[in-house]
């Protein structure tokens, strides 16, 4: 049965619509489920922005949005910012970064918490993506938290990554060890008017054409918009990985759901509270109140 086609909040200039929709799917909320199974995506491309903290990767993803909006393109932008250990909130740093893009009516912006996954990325961004690619924008732009040696998880995600990096960043050993060289099809050297960026970028290059297949290495000072263009020009010009790589993107994505439906129903506040209760008893031990936990779930 042919599934109908939910419709285009972007054609109907509805943000309002589209917020209440990932809400619903961010929170399980009743109507999510139906929501999700009868999206119909588009191929709009997904660019994974990611890299360690403090590589500029919010002032590049701004610089990104003022050069397509300059093109008349729709831009949608999922933000995954840190989450507080105590509350579980987001802490919307790049809300800050990026406020100048709120009043472009191109342009929509949500962020996110991690909610505790290691890898940089909630465990419902694969889901709030799919609601916006069935929205109409032309590009989506998902920027992770930077978390470091787990960012390979944006490659199951995006149709193109690219991995922000700075001088300071350590030497290119350091990038490889981390799993970005495996996970990247692009390399920004962001900050490049600091000291020592040409020769971070330089052995980069010596690298990347060391494999089978050379992984673009762009110098870029966001905050100054410089190189900006370049970076988009190689963006647009690399096949996406969906043509090549579609099973993989797909298993990972589906692997990533089962994981998080296997999981909703244990509450990281309600564990928090429990284990601080049950920690008090002498006699606690941790693998028991995990196999207490797991039983309980066989159970439900």
């Amino acid at each position: 049965m042919q599934l109908p086609l939910i419709k285009n909040p972007i054609q109907l200039g509805d943000f309002k619509k589209l917020a209440r929709d990932l809400t619903l799917v961010e929170n399980d909320l009743a109507g999510s489920e139906d929501l999700l199974k009868e999206l119909r995506t588009s191929d709009t491309p997904v660019i994974g922005i990611t890299g360690p903290p403090g590589a500029g990767k919010s002032t590049l993803v701004n610089a990104i949005i003022n050069y397509l909006s300059s093109q008349g393109k729709s831009i949608a932008v999922l933000a995954i910012d840190p989450t507080s250990p105590f509350n579980l909130g987001s802490l919307l740093g790049d809300r800050v970064r990026m406020s100048e893009q709120f009043n472009k009516p191109n342009v929509f912006i949500r962020s996110l918490a991690t909610r505790g996954s290691l890898g940089g990325l909630s465990g419902k961004t694969i889901e709030m993506t799919d609601v916006l690619k069935s929205s109409g924008f032309d590009y989506i732009l998902v920027e992770t938290v930077g978390v470091g040696q787990s960012e390979v998880e944006i490659a199951g995600l995006a149709d193109i990554s690219v991995v922000v990096l700075v001088p300071e960043s350590g030497d290119e050993i350091q990038s490889m060890k981390s799993g970005l060289m495996e996970i990247a099809d692009i390399f920004v050297v962001n900050k490049s008017d600091r000291e020592g960026a040409e020769a971070f970028a330089n052995n980069l290059k010596k690298l990347v054409h060391q494999r089978t297949e050379i992984i673009p290495v762009i110098n870029t000072i966001a905050d100054k918009a410089a190189g900006v263009d370049e970076l988009m020009q190689v963006i647009q010009d690399q096949p996406f990985k969906n043509n090549s790589r579609r099973a993989y993107l797909l298993a990972e994505k589906a692997w990533k759901l089962i994981q998080h439906e296997k999981m909703k129903n244990i509450s990281r506040i309600k564990l928090h509270e429990e284990i601080s209760v049950a920690s008090v008893d002498p006699s606690f031990n941790l693998y028991r109140f995990v196999d207490r936990i797991l039983g309980g779930i066989k159970n439900s």
